[in-house]
């Protein structure tokens, strides 16, 4: 499994990154939008960690964006801001089934993970 970690705090995705490939994950990482859609050109991923709130794109437009790209994508979305509500509400709306609250818990991720791929 090939996963993209897209993330503006550098150090957290950096560490789940590790930690995934820990795991026997292989896993990128970026902190931006653009850096994302440039990553995808030159690489295949099975799913993408977005972050909702990116400085200059959201993670729900990312996910639309990446989508055009590869149609077989899964997405995670991950937040630090809001309401688990206002949040289950935006992450339907973009067709998301998946979402942690920060700190991510890298074992309730990597259960998540394979939800998505064991279905």
């Amino acid at each position: 499994m090939r996963v993209l970690l897209v993330d503006d705090e550098e150090e957290l995705v950096s560490a789940l990154a590790e930690r995934l490939s820990i795991r026997g994950i292989e896993a990128d990482w970026v902190t931006s939008g653009e850096d994302a859609l440039k990553r995808i050109q030159s690489k295949t991923y099975d799913l993408a960690l977005l972050d909702v709130k990116l400085p200059r794109m959201s993670g729900l437009k990312l996910k639309k964006l990446l989508q055009e790209k590869n149609a077989e994508m899964k997405f995670i979305f991950f937040t630090g801001h809001g309401s688990e509500n206002n949040f289950k509400i935006g992450s339907a709306e973009a067709g998301a089934q998946y979402y942690l609250a920060k700190p991510v818990n890298i074992d309730l991720l990597v259960h998540k993970m394979n939800e998505i791929f064991n279905k």
